[in-house]
């Protein structure tokens, strides 16, 4: 592991994601889940994170069974990240509040209109 791996942790600590780097921007989308769940997403592709919770230490939930699985801790219920279904696809979402706040806030903030498409 880097000196300047990310690293961020849901509310108890069981679930831990690993970023080789954290990125420019972070998404705020305000779909039904998204809004409900006050997440901001920062969008990774798969070889930036450099480590991923146990499969056991999470539970999925996929809305309308569509495109992703969004995961939370078993414990303490934090939403975490979202895996693709789809195979070849590449970008994973991580909650960036599960980041430090500073490190947050140093990234440009982009709005999604997801409730209007």
């Amino acid at each position: 592991m880097t000196e300047s791996a990310i690293r961020g942790t849901c509310h108890c600590g069981t679930v831990e994601i690993v970023l080789s780097a954290f990125p420019p921007t972070i998404t705020e989308c305000n779909c039904s889940l998204c809004r409900r769940y006050g997440v901001l997403w920062a969008y990774v592709e798969t070889d930036q994170v450099l480590e991923l919770p146990d499969p056991s230490l999470t539970d999925a939930y996929a809305w309308n069974g569509r495109n992703v699985d969004f995961l939370r801790c078993r414990d303490c219920g934090c939403i975490t990240h979202w895996v693709p279904r789809k195979k070849g696809r590449t970008s994973r979402g991580i909650n960036a509040r599960i980041f430090d706040p500073e490190l947050v806030a140093q990234s440009k903030r982009i709005l999604r209109d997801g409730a209007n498409k």
